[in-house]
């Protein structure tokens, strides 16, 4: 609607290009009825280009009849050459390459070969799907006897009713699959065509499952569009798109309600975009936006355009809640100029605080969200992770899916753990668990869980020795071995750089790093960057000594006031 493009589903042409390259390529995130790994599996080897491989598909993916997936792709890209037992029944199941996948092939194959009239054949399909050996012996008579006066040999027409036999027992309603085919044509026709408004649209829809609203945004990040951060002078009560990009939903972010944030978005429309802290207090409803909505807003980098420093924006809420107040009571009295003026134009002072260290700024993120979004917990340790040449769990849990099994590194930031006891009354962990490429569940058994407990705490970096086996679709990760990333990352030199733009910082900087007496062998280097002629030109000036560098010590430096930014190298 925003782009003025009006689409009628009913009038979609069904040869569109652009969505069987998207489905051929299986992205196919959010679209109705192929969105599992196996279908996505299935239409990469298919190369679906017409609506009728879609409804095959559709017939074909429930057990039993899915083992014919691989041959239908072969013969379909001409890799097999479909075979008929009678030349009559081609005309029948050409259109699925000589597979039977259709209730109503059946129907057709005894109408034309042994003239059963349109009642009969029902009666054929129901007998076939009860498998009630009387029935069965007397639909068998009658098909053969039929078949037999269209010149058909005996031993040929027994053969085919036990093909019809074996297939009607699997076999799905055409109609029935044709109908979620097309809702699964049009749901792609639209991603294909118009990803953001579709993916913005999915994340609407699912805007209280954050797994699903984490994929859609890996998903998006995949296609190349943006997902800006939830923000209180763009964002809308629902996902929004502009630009190109999708502007995430105040009501998608944990525990401020949707009647806290349609009056946010309400008072912005009133009154225009909120200047800073002081100018959101006053126009704010306490009965409906409190202290937990803003905290969440706070957390989830909402208000980051009137505070940037979100430490010192909770500091502020006191102050903010007091002048909101006033402001309301104020407005009960009626005391207001012409000018809005009086007591609910005062401001009110930011106690100075330190700063959220980054973990710390990310671990509200994930908890007001659902998953990182401005960020992640590792991203601090890339350099290091590279040299651990550690996997990211979408690569290893995708060399799983094409392997059966497998083995390897996975870097990861604890989210969550939980115990429960097994059938046999021994325990075992659940562990939640992030990284760049998404979040996902590993197990560990009693004797892991015994040596492992104590590091599997929320909020901790780790690199996992992970074993896993496909069941099914899903991925089933065990934890195997453990390591703290920290001390994995104190064993390789490291050498820190600091940015800044004048000498204030530096008395904070000389707190935060001390130099050894004895360098180690993982010790390294730090330099202070200064940023001159507002970027224009860099002096680095390389500290004497050798220093204990690490990322806590990086973090540490990071929240100095005055520091413009880190880097270790």
């Amino acid at each position: 609607a925003q782009r003025g493009i009006h689409i009628d589903l009913a009038q979609l042409p069904f040869d569109d290009p652009a969505t069987y390259a998207m489905l051929a390529r299986g992205e196919t995130v959010g679209v109705f009825q192929v969105e599992s790994v196996g279908m996505r599996k299935a239409l990469v080897e298919m190369k679906a280009d017409r609506i009728e491989d879609l409804i095959a598909l559709v017939a074909l993916y429930r057990p039993g009849p899915m083992d014919n997936i691989p041959t239908y792709c072969r013969r379909k890209l001409g890799l097999e050459d479909p075979t008929y037992l009678h030349p009559g029944m081609e005309p029948y199941l050409r259109e699925t390459h000589g597979i039977i996948v259709y209730q109503e092939q059946v129907m057709q194959v005894a109408q034309a070969l042994s003239g059963y009239s349109l009642g009969e054949a029902d009666l054929l399909r129901r007998a076939m799907g009860k498998k009630i050996k009387a029935e069965m012996d007397a639909q068998r008579d009658r098909f053969v006897k039929g078949a037999i006066e269209n010149k058909i040999k005996k031993e040929t027409a027994s053969e085919i009713f036990d093909l019809l036999a074996k297939f009607a027992d699997y076999g799905f309603n055409k109609s029935h699959a044709a109908a979620y085919a097309v809702v699964a044509f049009q749901t792609a026709y639209l991603k294909a065509n118009y990803p953001v408004e579709f993916l913005a649209a999915s994340m609407t829809l699912d805007m209280g499952n954050t797994d699903k609203l984490s994929e859609f945004r890996r998903d998006a990040e995949r296609l190349g569009i943006k997902v800006e951060r939830p923000a209180i002078n763009q964002s809308g009560v629902e996902f929004d798109v502009a630009d190109g990009k999708i502007f995430y939903a105040l009501g998608a972010i944990k525990g401020v309600g949707r009647a806290a944030v349609e009056s946010l978005v309400a008072a912005r429309q009133v009154a225009g975009p909120f200047r800073d802290l002081a100018d959101l207090a006053r126009r704010i409803d306490t009965r409906l936006v409190n202290r937990r909505t803003l905290e969440a807003l706070i957390a989830a980098g909402a208000l980051d355009e009137l505070e940037a420093d979100r430490a010192r924006a909770v500091a502020a809420l006191d102050g903010m809640l007091a002048l909101s107040n006033r402001t309301r009571d104020e407005a009960a009295a009626g005391q207001f100029d012409l000018l809005g003026g009086g007591v609910v134009q005062e401001a009110f002072r930011i106690p100075q605080v330190e700063p959220w260290a980054p973990a710390e700024k990310l671990k509200r993120e994930h908890e007001a969200v659902g998953f990182f979004l401005s960020g992640h917990p590792l991203d601090d340790y890339e350099h290091v992770l590279k040299r651990l040449r550690v996997q990211r769990y979408a690569d290893f849990s995708q060399t799983v899916r094409v392997n059966g099994t497998g083995v390897g590194k996975v870097a990861v930031s604890v989210i969550d753990k939980s115990e429960r006891r097994t059938k046999s009354g021994s325990k075992m962990g659940i562990v939640n668990l992030s990284d760049p490429s998404g979040q996902f569940e590993a197990v560990l058994f009693s004797e892991g869980l015994m040596r492992y407990r104590d590091l599997l705490e929320p909020g901790r970096a780790l690199v996992l020795r992970l074993s896993a086996v496909l069941d099914g679709e899903e991925v089933r990760p065990r934890i195997e071995d453990v390591e703290v990333l920290d001390d994995l990352a104190s064993r390789q030199k490291q050498d820190l750089l600091i940015y800044l733009r004048d000498d204030k910082a530096v008395p904070s900087i000389a707190e935060r790093i001390r130099p050894r007496g004895e360098a180690s062998r993982s010790d390294g280097k730090v330099s202070i960057v200064m940023i001159l002629d507002d970027g224009a030109q860099e002096v680095e000036i390389e500290l004497p000594g050798k220093y204990p560098v690490s990322q806590q010590v990086a973090n540490a430096v990071r929240a100095a006031p005055g520091v413009v930014s880190v880097e270790l190298r």
